[in-house]
């Protein structure tokens, strides 16, 4: 009788994990593809993510988001392999004096490409990164993005401001950038035309 009650209780719980935490594997895994820039790095993140939130799926309270759950758990996987691997985040942000004496900001263009965004993106430091992808895209709460990157809010909520500053300027360069190539494009154009005839 207890083995079946056990049995029981293992099957629900099993159940559980699958309707709560299975869903949001495709989110993680493009999360994980996003930090480590490397499928088979971030294959290895959501495994090991999924374990631990299997392990632990006992100090799960059912109701609560289990996707920010899962980022909070994603996030110390990542931090741990990188602690592994001696490599350490820092974020230095020699523009902090420039930007608060500027009182101009670029005009972000209308309708950027996706590639322009994602570029623009990845130029900035990595900190920056993590608090933009999980408010801006995850549509993770400050507290939810805070306890995932185990940082206080006012962090999360000065360098979603700072991440977002520094990717409206990198976008209105990304805007500029092309606009000189059509229009350099567009002179030798007209050069060829000019000398064909």
């Amino acid at each position: 009788m207890a083995k079946e009650a056990a049995s029981r209780d293992d099957s629900d719980s099993w159940a559980a994990f699958e309707r709560e935490v299975l869903p949001h594997a495709d989110r993680l895994f493009r999360l994980a593809m996003w930090l480590e820039r490397n499928r088979a790095d971030a294959e290895d993140v959501v495994q090991d993510t999924m374990v631990h939130a299997l392990r632990s799926f006992h100090r799960f309270q059912p109701g609560t988001n289990s996707r920010a759950w899962l980022v909070t758990i994603l996030q110390r996987v990542v931090s741990n392999r990188r602690r592994s691997r001696n490599r350490s985040i820092v974020v230095s942000d020699p523009d902090d004096r420039l930007a608060d004496s500027m009182p101009f900001v670029p005009p972000v263009p209308q309708e950027p490409t996706d590639e322009v965004v994602l570029g623009s993106l990845r130029r900035l430091p990595m900190a920056f990164q993590e608090v933009i992808l999980l408010c801006d895209v995850e549509d993770l709460s400050y507290k939810e993005a805070a306890e995932a990157l185990a940082i206080p809010i006012g962090t999360v909520m000065s360098r979603l401001h700072r991440g977002r500053a520094q990717l409206r300027a990198q976008l209105a360069t990304a805007d500029a950038a092309p606009v000189g190539r059509e229009s350099n494009d567009a002179e030798s154009i007209r050069d060829e035309k000019v000398e064909a005839p």
